[in-house]
């Protein structure tokens, strides 16, 4: 009995050190909820993009912004882009950021 409540202990303590990963897939959220008005390569030029003059994520305008920034667009929208507050996870959100971020020059 001493033996099996030492292994659950040992067992909890080792489940409990091992990182959880985000399984969202920022690139692949971006091209479902972003990439129709903001393009694959984040550079607006999609006939969406351009006729609302959508700024290029490479730009350093967009780059220079601060996560807590970017997450209130995402979440508040701008423009005519649509408010995506609750209908994401925080991690969804952060992995938006995070992908927009990987557009950087």
């Amino acid at each position: 009995m001493r033996n099996s409540l030492g292994v659950s202990l040992g067992l909890l303590l080792v489940l409990a050190a091992v990182p959880v990963f985000s399984a969202v897939d920022g690139p692949a959220l971006f091209k479902t909820k972003c990439a129709a008005c903001h393009g694959v390569d984040g550079t607006g030029q999609t006939a969406v993009g351009k006729n609302l003059k959508i700024r290029d994520f490479h730009a350093a305008e967009v780059q220079s912004a601060t996560d807590a920034q970017l997450t209130k667009i995402i979440e508040d929208g701008k423009g005519k882009m649509p408010a995506f507050k609750g209908k994401l996870t925080n991690d969804e959100l952060a992995s938006l950021v995070k992908h927009i971020r990987s557009f950087k020059k």
